[in-house]
Parts: C-alpha cells; structure tokens; sequence
C-alpha cells in the first residue's frame, strides 16, 4: 500500500502539471495564430505574453483593473479565462470555477473560430477543478463537452488534450479498458511530445495496477526512450520509480534496485530533490525486504536529512515510520518508540500549518471585505456632503427669495405668486433630497448588517475546522485501539495452537514407544519361541514322541501371544464398534482441540464398515498422518475427507484449504516415507497437488479383493497337522 499511495501521489503531480502546462500551451497558440485573422485586443496579448515570463502577481492586478474598464465582451473573456487558470494553479478551485463561468458568460461573438477555443479551453478547465474537487463523472461531462467543440472547428491539439484529461478521469474512475483505450489514441497525436510521455506513463501505471506487470514495463521504457530524446530528466525519473516498484510487487529486488539507484543518480545529477527522496526511500523499503537493515537505515537517514533540508514533511514521516519498522525488527525498541514519537509530531504540525494557512487565507479574505466595506461607508458620507451642500445652497435661494419679497412685497401681486410658487418647488426639492438622504442610510444599515454577518462565519470556519480536526484524531486512536485489541487476540491462538502440537506431538511419541514395545516382544518372545520350534522339528524323528508334544505346546504358546499382541494392536473401540463410528468420533475430538473445520464424507457406509481390519487400521493411521502433517505445517482452517468404495477399490481424497507448498521443491520427511511405505503395502496409489496458498489435495487408492474368511495363522495349520499325527 506504501507504494500504491506513493506512486499514486507523484505520478497525479506530474500528469496534472503537463495537462496544465498543455494548456496554457495552447492559450499562447490561440493568440499567436489568430493575430493574422482576428484583431485581438494588445492588453490581452501581454497580458498573457507576462504570465507566461511568471510575473503572475502584477498579471493578477492588471486583470482586476481591465475587468473594471469598459472593455468588450472578447477582452472580458479572455481576461476571466486567464485568472481562472491563475486560480487553478493555486488549488483555489471555487474561485477558479467562478471565473472560467464568467469567460463562458462572456464569450459571446458568432461565428468565431476563437469562441469556440475559448469554449473548448474553458471546459477543460472546469473538468480539471471538478477532478481536483472529486467530483469524476462533472469532470468526464466537461471533457466530453470540451471534445465536441474541439471537433467543431477540427482543433487537433485541444482533442486530445481532452481526449488525455478524458483517460485520467476513466482511471480514477476504476474504468481500465476505457482509459487505455483514450491514452492509446493519443498516441497517435504527434505534434505534442507531453502528451504522448503522459500516456505511456498512464498506460505503464494502468497494467501496473491490473498486475499486468509486462506490459507495464514496456509502456515504461517507451516512456524512458521518449524522455532520453526531449531531455525530460523529471519524467524520466518517474517512469524509473514505476519500473522499480513493477519489479518490488513481484519481489525482484535486485532489478527495483537497479532502477531506483538509477533514478536517484539522475535526479541528484538534475536537482529534483523531492524525487531524489523518494528514490532513497524506495532502495530503503528494498533493503528491508532483503534483511539489510543496517543499509536500509544509513540510506533512509540520507532521505531524511534531504527532507528536513528541503522542508518535505509528508516524506519525513514516511522516513520515520520506515526508520521504526527496522528498529523493531533489530530489537531496538527504544529507537523504535523515538521514531514513533517523531512521526507523530510531525503529522500534528502538518495539521496544525494547514489549519494556520486555512486561518490565513480566511484573513485576507476578512480583510478585504472590510476595505470594500470602508470603500462603501467613504462613497456613503461623500453622497451624504454633497446632498447637505445641496440643501445649502438651496436654502440661501430660498433666503435671498424671502428678502426679496419683503422688499417686493407692495409692487406686483403676480411676483408675490410666483415667488411663493418658487419657495413651494424649492421646499419639495429639499423634502425629496432628505428621502434620498434617508434612503442611503438605511442601504448603510444594510450593508454593515451584511458585513458583521459574513465575518461572524468567517470566523466560525475555522472553530469548526478546528472540531473536525479533533474528531478525526479521535477516530484514528479508536481504530488504533481495535487493531491493538485483535493483535492481543491473534497472540492468544498462537499460543493456543501451539499447545495443540504439544498434545498432538506428545501423541505420536506415545504411538512411537508403543511400536517400540510392540517390535521388542515380538524379537523376544515370539522370536524365539520360532528359533527353539526351528532346531527341535531339525532334530525330529519317529522314536521322539515326547518332543512332538513340546513342540506343539510351544506352539499352542506362540498361537496365543500372537493373538494377544494383535489384539494390543487393534484400537478396543474397533472391537466394540463400527469403523467409521470410530474414525467420526476420532475426526470430532481433532476439530474440537485444534479449531479446524473437518468434513468426512463415506460412501457407502456399509461396505467401508464391512471391509478388512487391516485396510481399516491402515486407512485410519493414514488420516492420522494426514491431519498431523495438516495441523504442524499447513496453517489450514477446514478440512474435507472423501472415503468412496467403489468396484472394489478404495479412494481416500484428503483436501485442506491450508499455506500450500511447491511439490517440485518439497523434501519427505519421515511422516510422508511412513505413509508412501503404508500405501505400498497395500498395493495402492498416491498422488498429491499443492501450490502456495492455495491449499494441499492428497488422492490415496487402495485395491480391495473380494471378501475372504479370515485367514488362520500358519502355527495353528501346522499345530493341526501335529494332532493328526498323534492320532495316528
């Protein structure tokens, strides 16, 4: 999972910067190809001419400034466009979404070959935000909206601009087929080297996850050709990090070395210093698999230095957790803990700036709302001045009208009139200049009602950011808790499994000493009972009756002491019941005391319980064998057991669903040679399939003749024949 995530966060890093360079790319071809055809406006033009140098802060002012201008539709547009990808580039993915929707607003001219780049180009954009913000299928509806007007006015490059943006999207989706299938045509585009090295890489990461790991690596060094022509040492080191981590996930770590040593050589060479990082951490995880420990720390220690100089702090804790997994495994726990400790307030500062850089960014927004709200209260009071001089200068009209009625006021009635008629306009004037007078304060009101509250939520993101945090913290240590709480559980049936081998080896030694007893009385007693029996019928003749009955008592003798150390032989339980009964209870107490699930499954009862004892003692120590062999090395859980007679053959299917092991590279031990000698025997068969986790299959045939009357030992003939001599 470690190389997963890895891989996974350098290469999304690498894909997204050639899409984003691709398109800003094909903003400067826009311009430069229309400036024959179409007047484009000279302010857009260096404009765009300033961000490519990198000034990108003074282009951010200018373009605030041109939108305020009166500008026509085609320049507010392109000036829109250009501060989404500002935006974009920042991660600020709701203000780069907002303008890429104005320039869609805007670009409004018909019949425009540039309207429809602009649109294709806006597109692409928004399916970028919308992937950055997770959201995969708006993002494949904007690709597939940007690839309908590309084909409009045949724009081969934005095609398969799209076309890539496309494939990445079916990636993150999971869809494989199809975003091979889209990378695969952008092959075929030639005119733009990036787009061809991100689609053998994609194609490369793609086989990579479907385990397709040839493939992969020849989509790779495609990749590593095509970067070896342009100079592209970054994508070159990526494509080497793919083809390492290829040859870890199938455990060549000499090859993964090879190709991480590489990479570290050429992003050293090159300055690509988060790259470089990554390299040492990728030979280290190689020298843990290999046991090199002591490499593995002096090589992670180099990477942690690299990451603290150059402030990569997601690296560093990879490092230390890497650094503690080696300290663990070389019984250093003191270090261990260090390390832990280490990594874990590491990842608290991390939290901690990314919340200081949410707060921030909340600031400056706080604080520019308030200078637009100081902006706003200064228009206020210069409309209020300018209304109070208003009313001033009014009011000395109405003044001087006042005097001069009274000095007028004895000539003419009709310049009475009309001065009263003037003070009345005057005084309606004034009554509707107070309105509006009013009429602002209240939009005053409301403005600063609006302005207290966007900054009472402007200060309630972060407490909640804050609580979110916390609440993240908590779950982690209660997912701690339960892996813990299982890992006690898994040390509890480790012990308890191997005080099963306990009981089950003390078993077979019993059995071993009891075949001990068994041969020692048969060498001891029987064996020379046979000896002495020997030299007296060597030294038999007529006259001799009395030795004849010595004889034939000795062997009266031996008769019994066979049939006594057979019947020590035979389990009493085989005696006193049926076979499979037997070989049941057996098969419950074994799954009982070892926790293995065992299916047995006779068929047909009858004649199996009906067969000979022998077979039947023989079948009964093979699935002894058997299930001691599958409790000691196979790790199993469940176990079936077939016993099918069928045309006077006896088949034992004996299947555990355990670790498995390569027959090729397997060595006997004694308990197999013991079983192989049992089956031969018997004159029968044994095959055996195994593969690593996938279980063990043993398949046992035994032939069975047709049912005999039991057959008498060779002594009691002989003893028979000893009677009919003393009768005659």
């Amino acid at each position: 999972m470690i190389i997963w995530s890895r891989r996974f966060y350098v290469l999304i890093f690498i894909f997204l910067s050639f899409s984003l360079q691709a398109q800003i790319e094909n903003k400067k071809r826009t311009f430069v190809v229309k400036k024959t055809s179409i007047k484009q406006d000279p302010k857009i033009l260096a404009l765009y001419e300033l961000y490519n140098k990198g000034d990108e802060k003074k282009v951010y002012k200018k373009a605030h400034f041109l939108l305020k201008s009166k500008a026509d539709n085609r320049v507010i547009a392109s000036t829109n466009l250009l501060l989404a990808y500002y935006f974009n580039k920042r991660a600020v993915i709701d203000s780069s979404i907002y303008y890429t929707n104005q320039a869609l607003k805007y670009n409004t001219v018909v019949n425009d070959s540039l309207k429809s780049r602009l649109f294709s180009l806006g597109y692409n954009l928004l399916a970028i935000n919308y992937k950055k913000r997770g959201l995969l299928n708006e993002s494949k509806k904007w690709h597939l909206k940007g690839i309908e007007a590309s084909q409009k006015y045949n724009e081969k490059n934005l095609f398969y601009t799209h076309t890539h943006g496309l494939a990445q999207t079916y990636t993150e989706l999971g869809d494989y087929q199809n975003a091979l299938r889209l990378f695969k045509q952008c092959l075929e585009y030639n005119d733009d080297p990036e787009i061809i090295l991100g689609s053998y890489i994609n194609i490369g990461d793609i086989y990579s996850r479907l385990k397709d790991y040839d493939n992969a690596n020849i989509f790779f060094k495609k990749g590593k050709t095509l970067c070896e022509k342009t100079n592209n040492y970054q994508a070159k080191v990526i494509i080497l990090l793919g083809l390492g981590e290829n040859y870890q996930l199938q455990n060549k770590y000499q090859e993964a070395l090879k190709m991480f040593q590489e990479a570290l050589v050429i992003a050293d060479k090159n300055e690509l210093n988060q790259l470089a990082v990554v390299s040492r951490s990728n030979i280290g995880d190689c020298y843990i698999s290999l046991k090199k420990y002591n490499e593995a720390r002096l090589i992670f220690s180099e990477a942690l230095q690299k990451s603290v100089h150059f402030g990569l702090l997601q690296n560093q804790t990879h490092i230390y957790d890497e650094l503690r997994k080696i300290a663990i495994q070389q019984d250093d726990f003191k270090s261990a803990y260090s390390f832990f400790e280490k990594s874990t307030r590491l990842k608290d500062s991390i939290s901690k700036l990314e919340r200081i850089k949410e707060i921030n960014e909340l600031e400056v927004k706080y604080k520019t709302a308030q200078k637009q709200k100081e902006i706003e209260s200064l228009t206020f009071e210069n409309e209020a001045k300018k209304l109070t001089l208003a009313n001033q200068e009014e009011a000395i009209k109405n003044m001087l009208l006042q005097e001069e009625i009274s000095k007028k006021n004895n000539e003419n009635t009709i310049l009475a009139y009309q001065n009263s008629s003037n003070k009345k306009r005057n005084e309606i004037s004034l009554l509707k200049k107070d309105q509006q007078l009013k009429a602002l304060e209240i939009n005053q009101e409301k403005k600063i009602r609006l302005f207290t509250i966007i900054a009472f939520l402007i200060l309630l993101v972060p407490i909640i950011g804050l609580l979110f945090q916390y609440y993240k913290r908590f779950k982690v240590q209660h997912l701690l808790n339960i892996k813990q709480a299982e890992i006690s559980s898994q040390k509890i049936n480790g012990i308890l499994k191997e005080q099963e081998l306990e009981l089950i080896k003390a078993s077979i030694s019993g059995q071993d000493m009891e075949r001990q007893r068994i041969s020692q009385e048969l060498h001891d007693s029987i064996g020379g009972n046979l000896a002495a029996i020997k030299l007296q019928v060597n030294h038999l003749n007529s006259s001799n009756f009395s030795n004849i009955q010595k004889i034939s008592q000795q062997l009266d003798e031996t008769y019994q002491q066979v049939r006594n150390l057979s019947h020590t032989l035979l389990p009493k339980k085989f005696s006193q019941n049926k076979f499979l009964e037997v070989l049941e209870s057996y098969l419950k107490n074994i799954s009982s005391a070892s926790k293995i699930k065992i299916t047995h499954i006779p068929y047909p009862k009858k004649e199996i319980n009906e067969l000979d004892e022998n077979i039947q003692i023989e079948i009964f120590k093979m699935i002894q064998e058997l299930l001691t062999n599958t409790i000691k090395h196979a790790k199993a859980s469940e176990v079936e057991i077939q016993l099918n007679y069928i045309e006077n053959s006896l088949n034992l299917l004996f299947e555990d669903n355990g670790i498995g092991f390569e027959t090729e590279n397997y060595t006997k031990g004694i308990g197999f040679i013991n079983l192989e000698n049992r089956i031969s025997k018997l004159n029968g068969s044994f095959e055996m399939d195994s593969k690593l986790k996938r279980g063990s299959i043993f398949n046992i045939e035994i032939p069975v003749s047709q049912p005999k009357s039991k057959t008498k030992i060779k002594g009691i003939d002989l003893k028979n024949q000893l009677d009919e001599l003393k009768s005659n």
